[in-house]
């Protein structure tokens, strides 16, 4: 059955649905809801819900819970996942699987509350020290909030790593409809790996120390297999009449939503574009987009910051075809009749046929 629900409180009930039971979080706008919906509902489930003194506090008791083998989350937005890097790296340095949850707002700094994409930088390219990385998730709609914060916690138990599910202000303050996956059961997640577990006479411990040169390169190449399975398995992305497109649009989550009506309105006026758009971004669906820019003149990277997604795309196009960008930021969103100008201000420059 379909109800209509806020983007936050869509990815609260379906981390409880997936059989989450335990938030640690701080508080900032624009993802408030996530902990104010947690902190309602996970005690009536026999879960726990604890708003820590800092975002730094709250990453560390994620630690602590995904050590123990639980299925655990926190959400914030730009400033708090800052806060929160180091200990992101001591998780997927561990091998650890958790959800966390960035709903973007404007930066640098403070910035504002509104709307923004310019935490990609940081999600993608592992914000902390090492060379470890992060499976990103890119929703467009309430509905894929949901649907992605399940498939974020089985991706994160299948790897042992941690999963950001990374979306926006418009995101996670839009009403819409939502069908929500059955109920798991919670129950007991005794993992192998986990402390308290089963281990002969001596205490189970997890840590990412390694004081060893040797034993620190070995674990690296071992994380640095696991990240190639990840790309090779996990790799997530849309075609939007990108077959035989001689423009192609790349846009992510809300861009990719303003992105699909320019597509609309201009395939109306007989202009053949498409839209690729990333649900992963990382791993980044380079094969995909280099597949889809077979035919095209040109592609076009739309972002609502002011270019780092389009790194990626330079990177997965390469010389197939030339890649222009547009973007907006500090919360202005782009509108499809501002996107779609942008692609026939082009078209009579004589970039694109």
């Amino acid at each position: 059955m379909k109800i209509l629900k806020k983007g936050n409180e869509a990815i609260g009930e379906a981390a409880i649905r997936a059989g989450c039971r335990f938030f640690f979080g701080y508080p900032i706008t624009p993802q408030n809801e996530i902990p104010e919906y947690m902190a309602r509902e996970l005690p009536g489930k026999g879960g726990v819900f604890l708003q820590a003194e800092s975002e730094l506090a709250a990453i560390n008791m994620v630690y602590g819970a995904a050590a123990a083998g639980a299925r655990v989350m926190t959400s914030s937005s730009g400033p708090g996942i800052s806060l929160k890097q180091e200990c992101i790296s001591f998780l997927a340095g561990a091998e650890l699987p958790c959800l966390i949850v960035d709903v973007m707002r404007s930066g640098p700094g403070l910035g504002g509350i509104l709307p923004c994409q310019a935490d990609y930088f940081q999600a993608t390219r592992g914000g902390g020290h090492g060379d470890y990385r992060t499976v990103v998730y890119a929703p467009a709609s309430v509905q894929e909030m949901a649907d992605l914060v399940a498939r974020s916690f089985d991706t994160a138990d299948r790897y042992r790593t941690p999963v950001i599910l990374l979306a926006d202000g418009a995101l996670g303050q839009m009403i819409e409809q939502v069908e929500f996956a059955e109920e798991k059961e919670a129950g007991s997640r005794d993992q192998e790996w986990a402390v308290g577990s089963p281990c002969g006479s001596r205490p189970k411990t997890v840590t990412s120390l390694n004081l060893d040169a040797k034993g620190m390169e070995k674990h690296n190449l071992h994380l640095q297999d696991k990240y190639n399975t990840i790309k090779e398995h996990e790799t997530m992305a849309e075609h939007y009449f990108t077959e035989g497109a001689k423009i192609v649009l790349v846009a992510y989550g809300m861009a990719a939503r303003i992105c699909k009506g320019a597509v609309d309105e201009l395939r109306a006026d007989g202009v053949e574009v498409g839209l690729l758009r990333p649900v992963t971004l990382w791993p980044f669906p380079d094969r995909e987009l280099a597949e889809a820019v077979g035919s095209a003149d040109r592609v076009l990277a739309v972002e609502m910051s002011l270019g780092q997604m389009v790194e990626d795309v330079r990177l997965s196009v390469g010389c197939l075809a030339p890649v222009d960008f547009y973007g907006r930021t500090g919360g202005v969103v782009p509108t499809v009749k501002e996107i779609a100008g942008v692609v026939r201000d082009s078209l009579k420059r004589g970039e694109g046929k």
